[in-house]
């Protein structure tokens, strides 16, 4: 199988889990790194499928690897190569899909459950308990030709699919232990400042990380292997 293309926006904002997944599974991926020069590939003829990263930017910043990634999804849409979006990723999804992206109803950060609001939600996600990590204060519209699949209590836009095959997520389930700890500690002064209700304090989000971390990524292995049915061969 070819590789799954995988763009990142920021060096603190790696696939973490999405790759520690993939390479239990024996699926490759290639690493786009836009934060050092790395350019994206010209089209996708060499990759199985496209995931999309977070990152603190804007999906509506004027970056220069925005068109060209809106071109990739556009030949993703057209050839029917899966496309993944975590938080800013999804925001681009929507973006590339015609949707928008503004301030989310209250920013989030932590652990948020969601609740699934389309029947073709329990494939993905399954019946478990939804609850997820958060990192972000804007939020993606529901492009017209997606269905929405989960909604939150503090930003009601959790997760949309297009034509069965590609996702968008506003939420963050490739985070591992490590990818907690750092923001945490990068975001101190972001936590402090934030009087959202849907922002935790660090230490309620370390209270019980290894914990929620088992039930995150347990809902990102239903996830990850929907989604890579879908891969290109």
């Amino acid at each position: 199988m070819k590789p799954v293309a995988i763009v990142q926006h920021d060096p603190h904002d790696g696939p973490s889990y999405f790759a520690t997944w993939l390479a239990a599974q024996g699926i490759a991926f290639e690493l786009f790194c836009m934060f050092d020069g790395t350019h994206l590939p010209a089209d996708l003829g060499q990759h199985s499928g496209l995931c999309i990263l977070g990152g603190p930017m804007s999906a509506n910043d004027p970056l220069a690897h925005y068109p060209p990634l809106f071109g990739l999804v556009h030949e993703a849409l057209h050839s029917r190569v899966p496309v993944i979006g975590h938080c800013l990723g999804g925001q681009l999804l929507s973006r590339a899909l015609g949707g928008t992206v503004q301030a989310a109803e209250h920013p989030e950060i932590g652990w948020s459950l969601l609740e699934p609001v389309h029947p073709d939600a329990r494939a993905w996600f399954g019946e478990q308990p939804l609850q997820l990590f958060q990192w972000h204060g804007e939020s993606f519209s529901i492009p017209a030709q997606a269905i929405q699949l989960l909604r939150g209590s503090h930003c009601a836009n959790q997760a949309y699919c297009v034509d069965g095959l590609h996702l968008g997520l506003q939420f963050h389930c490739e985070v591992d232990a490590a990818k907690v700890r750092s923001w945490l500690e990068l975001g101190a002064e972001e936590m402090r400042a934030c009087s959202s209700p849907g922002a935790q304090a660090a230490e309620s989000i370390l209270e019980r990380l290894e914990v929620n971390l088992r039930i995150s990524q347990h809902i990102a292995d239903r996830i990850y292997t929907r989604w890579a049915q879908g891969l290109r061969r």
